[in-house]
């Protein structure tokens, strides 16, 4: 039914690979005070862009993917009606639906810890 879902998951992981694998060099660790020679701001620069550019590109797959939720997953010989891939689908749809139940677990997470500093974190005025 949306032919840019396959081409969503091999564009991702492509590019998550990438990332995953350019993080290993030595130029992806960056001084403190900016990066100094070309090599470490081509780095920064690729980093930043590609970031984006996931970021854009997981915006346009979640339209693609729960803008036809839940599809038609059997194929008709007979009718010309529009089809998905049970597998394919149902893939990209868990995978990208994980993404925000991290996204949501980190920031509840991050919220209790921080809640936890604030509270236990306050010594008090005898000491």
């Amino acid at each position: 039914m949306e032919h840019y879902i396959p081409i969503y998951l091999v564009v991702t992981g492509t590019f998550a690979l990438m990332l995953a694998l350019l993080s290993c060099l030595p130029c992806a660790e960056a001084p403190k005070d900016g990066p100094t020679n070309p090599v470490q701001r081509l780095c920064t620069v690729w980093n930043s862009l590609a970031s984006i550019f996931l970021s854009c590109w997981f915006i346009a797959g979640n339209v693609w993917i729960y803008r036809i939720y839940e599809p038609n997953y059997v194929k008709n010989v007979t009718s010309n009606e529009p089809y998905c891939n049970k597998t394919l689908y149902l893939f990209a749809f868990w995978t990208t639906t994980l993404v925000y139940i991290l996204l949501g677990a980190f920031l509840v997470g991050g919220c209790c810890v921080l809640v936890c500093m604030f509270l236990c974190g306050r010594a008090d005025p005898d000491d």
